[in-house]
């Protein structure tokens, strides 16, 4: 019974974190402000977080699950802090945060 409880569990929120995972793909790909693109990585490393707690409980290896999502997190906080250090100096230099605009920059 104990298995069968995981299973559905793993399906519920394997789901969401598929949907999730898919919804920072998009704003990823298709949005041409930089601070949607960081958003999207957001909801991208967090959909890997929960998969990773979800892994954890699921397989009954919650210590190791629970260090490695500690570890994602704290990457996660750096690459978010420099990227959002390279968008706002864009931002000083050319007055917007549009993909398209950066292009014309030269130097």
């Amino acid at each position: 019974m104990m298995v069968s409880d995981n299973s559905a569990l793993f399906w519920i929120f394997g789901v969401f974190t598929v949907l999730l995972a898919i919804c920072g793909f998009y704003c990823i790909l298709v949005t041409r402000n930089f601070i949607r693109t960081l958003i999207g990585l957001e909801l991208l490393t967090k959909a890997v977080t929960l998969l990773v707690v979800l892994a954890g409980y699921v397989s009954g290896r919650t210590a190791i699950s629970q260090s490695l999502a500690i570890t994602i997190i704290v990457v996660e906080v750096v690459v978010i802090a420099v990227a959002a250090g390279i968008v706002f100096g864009i931002f000083k230099q050319i007055g917007s945060l549009n993909v398209t605009k950066m292009r014309n920059l030269k130097g």
